[in-house]
């Protein structure tokens, strides 16, 4: 298999970043299916490793997602136990008037 022009390699890689085949198509002025052919010869030119499938994209962006959610979630938390503790920390200081010396 010979080198790939490079408006087809244009190609297939806007198709592997997510772009659908059928926009991309449209674009070059060739059928989808060539566009597909073209990510078939893109994908055993450069190998699987350099653009992951678009459903692998997708399921990477979704568990980053959670993670940015739990990571917020987290720092939240983190920002009301200081604010909790920092209050604590006040009243500690403060003589307690519930508990006079002299009430006996």
């Amino acid at each position: 298999m010979g080198k790939m022009s490079e408006q087809r390699e244009k190609a297939a890689q806007e198709v592997l970043s997510g772009i659908k085949a059928a926009v991309v198509a449209r674009k070059y002025g060739v059928t989808p299916g060539t566009v597909n052919q073209w990510v078939r010869d893109y994908r055993e030119q450069h190998g699987e490793q350099d653009h992951p499938y678009p459903q692998e994209q997708a399921e990477e962006m979704k568990r980053l997602l959670e993670i940015e959610k739990k990571y917020e979630k987290a720092v939240k938390m983190l920002g009301e136990k200081d604010l909790e503790i920092e209050i604590l920390r006040e009243l500690l200081k403060k003589p307690t008037p519930a508990y006079p010396k002299n009430s006996r």
